[in-house]
């Protein structure tokens, strides 16, 4: 896979762990934790996304 290909996956990950988000957000019944969860995911994915294009940057 390619570093442009994988970087694609994971802004499609993030963009799809925010909906997830933004629709458990709509559900008064969704568990605060499970919310908690999917933000730490998603963060680990942008930082992923920074990551990447940060060593991009440096070659």
């Amino acid at each position: 896979m390619s570093m442009q290909s994988h970087l694609a996956e994971l802004e499609r990950r993030h963009a799809e762990m925010e909906r997830k988000i933004e629709d458990a957000q709509l559900h008064p019944s969704t568990d605060s934790l499970q919310l908690a969860d999917m933000k730490r995911q998603k963060l680990k994915i942008k930082d992923e996304i920074t990551r990447i294009r940060e060593n991009e940057t440096l070659h």
